[in-house]
């Protein structure tokens, strides 16, 4: 079969199950979305392949790319410090720098769950790539979260010198075993997560826990780009099907913007800005403080925190000023998606055939032309009209019980959780030695991934019990070459 006729069957299956794939409107000699960001796209692999800039950049440009780079990965210092560009680091948090939970521009990965069962150990203290959101029942200023009242909203297991860290996190895992439809048999890790050796007291009886992984970055200055009558467009289209696929999307708080827009970034998609992402995580995860985050991340308890010393400029100005982290914004919106694997490859072909009959593409909708972008780079003719392949619909799904947190996050429900991008999954294991998906990596592969799929993907999981091992494995296959 060729390339555009298994891009034809594929929309064919989508069409008899009322899923639209949009290949109708995909370039010709771009049918299976090789080129992932369009022009944008770079042919990498390796341990590199999710850091370089988008392929169109011009030369100034690049240079900007090197420069947020280099704020983005080198370690924040403690105040004060010789070095006044870079310190403020804390009083808590749990990284020294973007880089260290996103190595690589990759994702994070929790400690290795199965040799927690195999070695028989209790517990495993998490890497700082996996956080834990925080809050108690309400509703918080613009319709958010509340915080807990001695903790905040995040949990800080770090902190500089003469001032506490919060706690730990203690990560157990359980089996959950189960078996396909042709009696083979899998093994599932379900984790519970305890914060120990509390700092400052007790957390609220009534507090609410939610692990959240870093994920890769590669490919994210597109996804600001898609136009948003496009995502609200596949929130319609899926309340009229028949199915049981009804996402819907958030609407959050964006503080950079000074307004309530479209949630698209976050594992409940409850960012709607790489602005506000990346602001709010200086603040949250690094301690360092902005005009948009102006205050330290310290609650009213934690005296030692709030006398620790702070960097930036004279007069309680920020730590990291307007121009800096327009850098760092800049260098993640122009870091470029890597062209597919192997688009021809029959096995692969024949796994998106089935993953159109699994109509995982209801909330995985493979493709979009981009609007606009936050920065010139990602606005027309650079970026504007460009045909991208992310595989999402960045609305909010019920994924069932297995997967609940029991948080709700603006509109999201404690159910609920935004359809990550599957670009550039093949390449997790080349970049960052590990395969670990879902919103806390519990899943070791994409196949642990879908079978942990539940509520509005229980159907389709359900049809991926029912293939066979040769079926499982061109599935698996197709979406590690995406």
């Amino acid at each position: 079969m060729t390339v555009r006729a298994a891009a034809v069957a594929a929309g064919v299956a989508l069409a008899v199950t009322g899923v639209s794939l949009n290949l109708a409107a995909a370039p010709e000699d771009d049918p299976l979305g090789e080129k992932t960001g369009g022009a944008t796209t770079v042919w990498s692999s390796g341990k590199n392949a999710f850091s370089f800039p988008l392929a169109n950049l011009e030369d100034a440009e690049r240079t900007r790319f090197v420069i947020g780079n280099s704020f983005f990965k080198r370690n924040w210092v403690e105040a004060p410090a010789s070095t006044t560009a870079r310190d403020g680091l804390g009083p808590q948090f749990i990284a020294r720098s973007c880089g260290g939970c996103h190595g690589m521009d990759g994702r994070g990965a929790p400690p290795d769950l199965r040799r927690t069962l195999r070695d028989g150990a209790g517990a495993h203290e998490p890497p700082v790539a996996l956080l834990i959101r925080l809050s108690v029942p309400g509703t918080g200023e613009h319709g958010g979260v509340v915080p807990d009242p001695v903790y905040g909203d995040q949990f800080n297991n770090a902190a500089i010198q003469g001032v506490q860290p919060e706690g730990r996190v203690a990560i157990q895992a359980r089996p959950v075993h189960d078996r396909f439809a042709d009696g083979t048999r899998y093994t599932l890790q379900q984790p519970h997560y305890t914060l120990t050796d509390l700092a400052y007291g007790p957390l609220a009886a009534d507090v609410r826990l939610s692990p959240r992984l870093a994920p890769q970055l590669a490919g994210v200055g597109l996804l600001e780009a898609i136009p948003e009558a496009e995502i609200l467009r596949n929130a319609t289209e899926q309340a009229a099907s028949a199915g049981p696929v009804k996402g819907q999307p958030n609407q959050v708080w964006d503080t950079v913007a000074g307004e309530m827009r479209l949630g698209r970034f976050g594992w409940k998609a409850n960012v709607a800005t790489l602005a506000h992402q990346t602001a709010g995580a200086f603040n949250g995860d690094i301690g360092i403080t902005s005009r948009h985050f102006p205050a330290e991340a310290c609650t009213p308890t934690q005296k030692d925190c709030l006398a620790a010393p702070h960097g930036g400029g004279a007069n309680g100005s920020p730590e990291i000023d307007d121009e800096t982290l327009s850098h760092v914004v800049f260098y993640q919106a122009t870091l470029a998606p890597a062209a597919r694997r192997h688009p021809a490859d029959p096995m692969v072909q024949h796994g998106q055939r089935l993953f159109a009959q699994a109509q995982c593409a209801a909330c995985h909708r493979p493709s979009y032309v981009t609007g606009e972008g936050p920065f010139p780079a990602l606005t027309s003719p650079k970026v504007a009209g460009q045909r991208i392949w992310p595989y999402t619909d960045l609305l909010l799904h019920d994924m069932g019980e297995a997967l609940a947190d029991g948080r709700p996050d603006f509109a999201a429900s404690g159910r609920q959780w935004k359809t990550p991008p599957l670009w550039g999954l093949g390449l997790l294991h080349e970049v960052n030695g590990h395969q670990r998906l879902l919103h806390d990596g519990r899943a070791s592969g994409v196949l642990e991934a879908i079978l942990w799929h539940g509520g509005e993907a229980e159907p389709a999981k359900r049809q991926v019990l029912k293939m066979t091992p040769a079926e499982r494995a061109a599935l698996v296959a197709f979406v590690n070459s995406l």
